[in-house]
């Protein structure tokens, strides 16, 4: 997998909430879409970008565990100026857009990032 998360984020015209950051030398792993955080904890690959509409400061703690390359936050939720704040902090780099969850994988998919399939 060879795409940038810049080539991402311009792709999908995607606002960055967080300080910029060299897109060009973040490639994400995988995709990975829920809302849940325990299933994100167990499922998300380590690098991968997580795809949710959750915009609260719990995102920020999951995020910086597993280290994501990005957090797309989906249907036009905004994260409170504290969890951008935490987001900078941790090094989190936090998207938006009023786009659905189910677009933006779609979308991701097409460029050709792919899920970590829980067969392999």
């Amino acid at each position: 997998m060879n795409l940038t998360l810049g080539q991402i984020a311009k792709t999908l015209n995607l606002d960055l909430l967080t300080q910029s950051v060299d897109w060009e030398e973040i490639r994400p792993t995988a995709g990975y879409t829920s809302d849940m955080l325990s299933c994100v904890m167990a499922g998300a690959p380590h690098r991968s970008i997580w795809i949710t509409l959750q915009a609260h400061m719990n995102i920020i703690a999951v995020a910086a565990l597993l280290e994501l390359s990005a957090v797309i936050i989906t249907e036009g939720a905004q994260p409170e100026p504290n969890t951008i704040e935490k987001a900078n902090e941790k090094g989190v780099i936090l998207f938006s857009t009023k786009a659905s969850s189910f677009e933006v994988a779609g979308r991701l998919w097409e460029m050709g990032l792919r899920a970590v399939s829980s067969e392999e």
